[in-house]
């Protein structure tokens, strides 16, 4: 066995990665409990992966056939029906996780220097997930599944000149049809796993060129021993492969109780319009997209007036995706002189939570009717107008209240709390 991996050696550098990579790749000694989302993120990307490989041996991208073949997976296929449910839940997990990844970069200052990069590739397998699931949602071809697809892509529309043209493209056809499932489905199985795949890569090495973050914020190369090693660091392998596994198994438990017992969760997850075959002559009485896109939503709807003569539902596109685009946009607006929330100010913090508030209610209320009263005295349109300004404020101001913002001393060597 050794020389065959002595032979696989030469011609491949295993041990070289490995070492790299997990048994002398050095992570600060005080990792907690928001660590844990980048290996989990790996494991359900994972789980995605695996599970959409068995759904697409039975799967049929037919207008005519699409539903009936989710429905054959489901009920006649063995063990179809937790390969379907997997998937399903995995989708919304996975965008739990990426959200609580992302939250931690905003605790740590994980976005800073020298993390841009990191940070940036990050934002791009943000925005890809996004397309992935939006693509992959129309596949079940349940009517809430074309309705919301057909709503989606007409937003389009609003983008002067090029938006018939763009709309057009994307739908294959003049109207969502069997060549918008087909180009989906190409899209959805093949063509984003695999750039999401090489990112994932390269967003790790990225990462370990420069180092892991820490929730002090500090730089743990900057004070080494005598062997060249950083004194607050610990091999990745194997202190850190099990505290991951640990994580691994307390999240499994957890996702497999949905799965099992919950999987719709309450049409979260999947919406009960979804168990209708999609038909043109049945529109659902309220089309929201999944929740994982309903802050978004929020944004575009909360957008009402016109503006320089332009329709408002310009202004609300432009508004959606400027909301997602100043993510990519945080490493340079924060200016504060430290990293970790431990050390900031006031500012910052309330700043953060008032985002954190803005993002979870704006998500609550893209699932409602804007002109419904569903929290306390206002329409759920002022709410979203209101928070709208929170939203963008956060990102905007951020120049300004983190430099003013008055902040504690970084210590010079990583502490444990």
């Amino acid at each position: 066995m050794i020389r065959v991996l002595n032979w696989i050696d030469e011609r491949f550098p295993v041990r070289q990665l490995w070492n790299e990579h997990l048994a002398h790749y050095y992570a600060p000694k005080n990792f907690n409990f928001w660590y844990y989302f980048g290996s989990l993120a790996i494991l359900v990307f994972v789980i995605q992966i695996v599970t959409g490989i068995f759904l697409t041996m039975h799967y049929k991208p037919s207008s005519e056939h699409a539903f009936a073949s989710v429905e054959y997976i489901m009920r006649d296929v063995p063990w179809g029906w937790l390969i379907r449910y997997m998937h399903a839940v995995g989708a919304s997990a996975f965008f739990v996780i990426i959200y609580l990844h992302m939250f931690r970069a905003l605790l740590y200052g994980s976005h800073r220097e020298p993390r841009e990069l990191v940070w940036l590739l990050g934002c791009i397998m943000y925005v890809l997930l996004m397309a992935e699931a939006f693509m992959g949602y129309l596949l079940p071809w349940g009517n809430m599944s074309y309705w919301g697809a057909q709503v989606i892509i007409s937003l389009f529309t609003a983008i002067p000149w090029a938006g018939d043209a763009l709309a057009e493209w994307l739908r294959g056809d003049f109207v969502v049809s069997d060549a918008t499932l087909n180009r989906f489905f190409a899209f959805h199985v093949a063509l984003i796993p695999l750039v999401l795949t090489g990112l994932v890569v390269i967003h790790i090495l990225a990462l370990h060129a420069v180092g892991s973050n820490n929730p002090d914020g500090i730089e743990i190369k900057k004070i080494k021993d005598e062997d060249g090693n950083p004194k607050d660091g610990i091999p990745f392998h194997p202190y850190y492969t099990v505290k991951d596994l640990f994580g691994a198994v307390v999240f499994l438990i957890v996702f497999l109780g949905v799965v099992f017992f919950i999987p719709e969760l309450f049409g979260l997850f999947l919406e009960k319009d979804n168990f209708q075959p999609a038909s043109i002559l049945q529109t659902p009485s309220d089309i929201v997209p999944l929740w994982y896109f309903t802050p978004f939503y929020s944004i575009l709807r909360a957008v009402t007036y016109p503006l320089f003569g332009i329709d408002a539902k310009f202004w609300g596109v432009v508004c959606m995706g400027l909301s997602i685009v100043l993510f990519f946009l945080l490493p340079w607006l924060d200016r504060s002189p430290v990293k970790s929330i431990r050390y900031r100010g006031w500012m910052y913090k309330t700043a953060l939570t008032l985002f954190t508030i803005s993002f979870i209610v704006l998500g609550y209320l893209g699932m409602k009717n804007p002109q419904h009263v569903d929290l306390f005295w206002f329409p759920n349109l002022v709410w979203a107008q209101f928070l709208f300004f929170i939203y963008f404020g956060f990102f905007l101001l951020m120049p300004l209240y983190t430099k003013w913002d008055k902040t504690k001393p970084e210590p010079e060597r990583v502490t444990f709390k």
